[in-house]
């Protein structure tokens, strides 16, 4: 593992810091914090901790010694200073004289010791710190340091490479216990240069934050080489994967079946994010991935985002998905059936009864594609997929030198359901559309891209199609890391196609489908050039079947309901003079609606439509209102607010239409106008 330090760096950062009223030591407490938080094979998505003792002045200006150490939500790659919560270092090093200190009481004991009572928690960990008595202390989860400890005999493999120049510990939960037994260990053999608690990661400290990094990736470094020098492993293949079916086609059929019914039409469902890579491949394809692939996590610190166990799913062959869903859902009942035992058999060891928490896998391994990662949102979706690729890595290495095992499933169970998660269970409330995925023509325009935002905002996952690629991208890029922006002809089944597929690869699936494209052109309808009426036709009533039969099928494959949501118009209702190129097509979609509600109801899924009008946008300019405005001898404000109501309708009451109809389980078939008010479009 390269050393990335720095002198020149690390003076910087000092001058930054002073700059700031940061000190010295917390300045390159935070270099170094970010060194070792950039390199996923040290932590990975906010893992790992480190701290720094030094002297701050308190609220009354008296200099204190404390030490400053990683705080909740916050991740070492991008750490600041305002990170590293201060705590009074003598008040935590009595605790050392305690008998015991449950997790609740030690979180309470850890605020009461902040200099500053806004600060994040200080970590669980904190205590361990506390009780060495080095300035600098590191914590990583390495996975080579896991590879070698993740073994039967994972402390003697550790032992005749380190030596004594590392304490060994066997595995404990984090908190209290764990932090007596640290110190307890290191005093009787101060001249060690860190700690290796088994199955968990590596400590290493120092006197100055070189000298803790030094050691870090120095003995990082050296289980590298130990495992390189071992001959690779290499899964054996299983035969006949060649014709597999396409991720993007599996994955609805994965997520669907990892749902969960709630009830009255409604589901918990999970996002997912497809990965393949040759080595990916190598390890799902393996003849033997029941047993190397299904024996745990690496680290009881995954297990809060990937669970116990990952989701083997069966071989999907291509043409024949029929038979995979019920493979699929009968493998899937399976895992549920495994996970309820688990918790119900270890729910008994503990006096006060667990909450339990869903039983759908968060880690799909698929022979013949890849892997998926599953998560309520697009981000833990991504963090269960690392999560997962970092494991490959891991057994990968660990299988080099001896056979990868895991920590036990009590052990597992315990960090699962650990009282301090299940405390945060109920206090952050999901959003109303959390864990589902909606797609959006049109996307780049007014109302598009109002509606993304909404949707956005109240938790989905967006795909934003417009045939102009750079306007999807920078209404996407207005929402978020999460947003995927893609250009797509909703009038090409091609292009609609490939959008299809790109957002069942990037998220697993649809939910909800925005049908918003459209234009309109001028012309008088007994002399219009059939040529413009089969183009309109194209883009506002052929399109919007194209967009339905697509993500029908994909719903379906899922099975869990659905939406289907058009924009129509008042012209379906209310045709105006010249307009016929735009209102006929529009009244043809208007059925559509009512045909898909006909004939998919039985499915759950729902359709519904929203007329509007008098929206800018592009389908209504400046220019164009003006023109309006002025034939009718009055104010383009006058034209905007000439309704019942006297408002002017915009691109964001639309978008709330629609977040309507999407949260709205039991009504399809119905039509919402959002006009301000129009007695002639009032639907009769």
């Amino acid at each position: 593992m390269k050393n990335l330090w720095s002198d020149r760096e690390a003076r910087a950062e000092i001058d930054k810091g002073l700059a700031a009223g940061v000190n010295e030591d917390l300045a390159l407490r935070v270099y170094t914090s970010r060194l070792i938080g950039g390199v996923p094979d040290l932590v990975i998505h906010g893992g790992g901790n480190t701290s720094v003792k030094t002297c701050l002045r308190d609220f009354l200006g008296r200099e204190r010694e404390v030490i400053c150490v990683k705080g909740s939500g916050w991740d070492l790659a991008t750490i600041e200073a305002a990170g590293l919560p201060a705590l009074d270092l003598a008040q935590l090093r009595g605790a050392r004289a305690f008998p015991r200190l449950s997790d609740e009481d030690m979180v309470d004991f850890l605020r009461s010791g902040l200099l500053d009572p806004a600060a994040p928690n200080p970590s669980v960990e904190t205590l361990l710190h506390a009780f060495l008595p080095h300035r600098f202390v590191d914590h990583a989860h390495a996975t080579a340091i896991l590879a070698l400890s993740d073994q039967p005999k994972g402390n003697a493999l550790c032992e005749e490479l380190f030596g004594r120049r590392l304490a060994y510990v066997p595995y404990v939960m984090p908190g209290f216990d764990i932090a007596k037994a640290v110190a307890a260990i290191f005093e009787k053999d101060p001249a060690v240069e860190g700690v290796l608690l088994a199955k968990h990661g590596l400590f290493t400290f120092g006197d100055t934050a070189r000298q803790s990094y030094d050691r870090m990736i120095e003995f990082v470094t050296m289980a590298e080489d130990a495992i390189m020098k071992a001959p690779a492993f290499a899964p054996a293949p299983r035969g006949g994967l060649e014709k597999s079916a396409a991720a993007g086609e599996i994955a609805p059929i994965l997520r669907g079946r990892a749902a969960q019914s709630l009830g009255g039409g409604g589901y918990f469902r999970l996002v997912a994010e497809f990965r393949t890579s040759d080595k990916i491949r190598a390890f799902v394809d393996g003849e033997d991935l029941a047993t190397y692939g299904a024996r745990g996590v690496v680290t009881p610190d995954h297990i809060i985002r990937t669970k116990n166990n990952y989701f083997i799913a069966p071989f999907a062959r291509a043409g024949e998905l029929e038979p995979y869903k019920s493979a699929v859902s009968d493998e899937m009942a399976r895992f549920r059936a495994r996970y309820d035992a688990y918790f119900a058999e270890n729910n008994q060891r503990h006096g006060v009864a667990k909450v339990k928490l869903d039983s759908a896998p968060r880690v799909v391994l698929a022979p013949g594609a890849g892997l998926y990662g599953l998560g309520p949102t697009a981000s833990a979706a991504r963090i269960a997929a690392d999560l997962a690729e970092l494991t490959i890595d891991t057994v990968l290495m660990a299988e080099r030198v001896g056979t990868f095992e895991p920590l036990s499933e009590v052990d597992l169970f315990d960090m699962e359901y650990w009282s301090l998660e299940q405390a945060k269970l109920g206090k952050a409330k999901p959003k109303p559309l959390e864990g589902q995925i909606a797609v959006i023509t049109g996307a780049g325009g007014a109302i598009g891209a109002a509606t993304a935002r909404v949707f956005a905002a109240n938790g989905a996952e967006v795909a934003l199609l417009d045939i102009d690629g750079e306007r999807a991208a920078r209404a996407a890029s207005a929402i978020g890391k999460n947003a995927l922006a893609l250009e797509c002809d909703v009038t090409d089944g091609t292009s609609v196609d490939r959008a299809y597929d790109a957002v069942c690869r990037r998220f697993g699936g649809v939910d909800i489908l925005i049908s918003n494209a459209g234009a309109a052109w001028e012309a008088p309808i007994a002399a219009m050039d059939e040529a413009l009426l089969r183009k309109s036709f194209e883009i506002n009533f052929f399109a919007h079947q194209k967009m339905a039969q697509g993500a029908v099928r994909i719903m379906r494959l899922q099975g869990t309901g659905g939406a289907l949501l058009f924009n129509v118009s008042k012209q379906a209702i209310n045709p105006g003079p010249n307009f016929g190129a735009y209102g006929l097509p529009k009244a043809a979609s208007l059925f559509l609606v009512r045909q898909y509600a006909i004939e998919c109801g039985r499915d759950g899924i729902r359709a519904n439509a929203v007329n509007a009008d008098k929206i800018k946008s592009g389908l209504l300019t400046d220019d164009f209102v003006e023109a309006r405005a002025k034939s009718r001898g009055i104010s383009v404000d006058d034209y905007m607010r000439g309704n019942l109501l006297g408002v002017e309708v915009t691109a964001e009451d639309v978008a709330q239409a629609f977040l309507h109809h999407a949260l709205s389980l039991k009504t399809t078939g119905d039509v919402t106008t959002v006009d301000g008010g129009n007695p002639a479009a009032m639907l009769r």
